[in-house]
């Protein structure tokens, strides 16, 4: 099997799997949010520690602001952008020449103005094509030139998403289908669409009573494997939930995570996975009130009394997800601490304060045993991890960032409000 092909199924498969496989193709292709693994990390590559913009390999400035991540296929940057009022996908090589600019329609305007942009949720690649989805409702597959292979409207099909603030949960896909997720104040679910034609080949509902804004979800589905075969977890509503990643089907369900039944607990940071336990974070770490938990995943049916391998109510995380490296997680705190903990117990191995400042959206990235954090203000971390936490590089960006940091090819490619910028050695 070639890696083209080994990377198009990698979400398909158990996490533990592909943290075996995709290793070697992970500093050329980032397919999607969180990486050819799901996990938010890689061990290729040689990455830096400390630099100014101006140092910059290349800058492109961007037609719009958006708070996405870029992904990487094939010696290609794709990322979603708003461009003259529209939702748009743009492609540039790796040297930032732009490639093609692709307009899909209408942009809607963020709730958050600060924080958020029309295009939020990040494009995902099988390595045959790309699919993309925007505030606005639309929601469409792209091939690599820019030709729009379909679209469909969301909104027009199932009515408003009722969030308190802006779509974020990206697409991802599998050999057949896209899937997508919609948790709000309204009908939940998720669904399957047939990526050649945009057909929808299965839809599961996800309702759940909970207190204020609890149903509105962020968040991204992971895949894992389950008995043998392709599952992925949705996080969100209080719940976390199991479900085959053939047709949706619910394998369990796993509640108690807010049993005083605290309100504004919207889901926005992203479990993550390792060893058979799915590190989840839970409440907000803004308001001190985060939690985070380990669930077994080998369960079935109810499994909220059964599967909790370990429980921390002294700390947690907000918007930052999870990333794990070499077997070990790290939490990306609001405020800037960061935490190390055993998946497998929940103990925590080391710990560091970042220096204060912003606060942080981002979710973190780990390159070859660098943790990068980039904070709002601009300013992004660079951590080396492993037995103890060591700061390396405090980086001023200048400019305020929502996206996670992306590793390719030894350079970092960061995006800012206003541009995009690969961090490395020049050629």
């Amino acid at each position: 099997m070639d890696r083209m092909s080994l990377q198009r199924i990698l979400p398909a498969l158990a996490a533990a799997v592909a943290l075996n496989l995709g290793a070697a193709g992970a500093a050329s292709n980032w397919p999607s949010w969180r990486g050819p693994t799901g996990n938010g990390s890689t061990p290729a590559g040689s990455y830096p520690t400390r630099w100014t913009p101006d140092e910059a390999a290349w800058k492109f400035p961007l037609p719009g602001k958006g708070s996405s991540t870029p992904i990487v296929w094939e010696n290609r940057i794709y990322l979603t952008t708003p461009a003259d009022g529209q939702d748009a996908v743009l492609a540039l090589d790796l040297d930032g020449k732009q490639q093609w600019l692709a307009k899909l329609g209408p942009a809607s305007p963020p709730k958050h103005k600060t924080l958020a942009s029309s295009c939020n949720a990040s494009p995902v690649t099988d390595g045959q094509g790309l699919f993309v989805r925007f505030r606005s409702g639309c929601f469409a597959a792209l091939e690599f030139d820019g030709k729009v292979r379909w679209q469909i409207n969301l909104e027009e099909r199932f009515g408003p998403e009722k969030l308190f603030w802006d779509t974020g949960s990206s697409p991802v896909v599998t050999e057949q289908q896209v899937i997508i997720t919609r948790m709000h104040q309204g009908e939940s679910w998720i669904a399957g669409f047939d990526k050649a034609t945009g057909a929808m080949r299965w839809q599961q509902k996800r309702n759940y009573r909970v207190p204020i804004e609890n149903d509105n979800g962020y968040t991204t589905p992971v895949f894992f494997e389950h008995q043998g075969k392709p599952a992925f977890l949705i996080w969100g509503a209080d719940h976390l939930t199991a479900h085959s990643a053939t047709d949706g089907a619910l394998l369990w369900t796993c509640g108690g995570f807010n049993p005083s039944e605290t309100g504004y607990w919207p889901a926005i940071a992203t479990p993550v996975i390792h060893g058979g336990i799915a590190v989840v974070p839970i409440g907000r770490d803004d308001r001190q009130q985060a939690r985070v938990q380990g669930i077994r995943l080998d369960g079935k049916g109810d499994v909220s009394s059964t599967h909790r391998a370990w429980k921390r109510d002294d700390l947690g995380v907000f918007c930052c997800s999870p990333v794990e490296y070499q077997g070990r997680v790290y939490l990306l705190r609001h405020r800037g601490g960061i935490v190390c903990l055993d998946p497998a117990t929940g103990r925590t191995l080391a710990s560091l304060d970042l220096p204060r400042g912003a606060t942080y959206y981002a979710s973190p990235l780990v390159a070859n045993g660098i943790l990068y954090a980039a904070r709002e203000d601009g300013t992004v971390f660079s951590v080396r991890v492993g037995e103890k936490l060591e700061l390396l590089g405090e980086n001023a960006m200048g400019e305020r960032i929502l996206a996670t940091p992306v590793p390719v090819n030894n350079r970092l490619l960061i995006r800012t409000d206003k541009n995009l910028f690969a961090i490395g050695a020049k050629k």
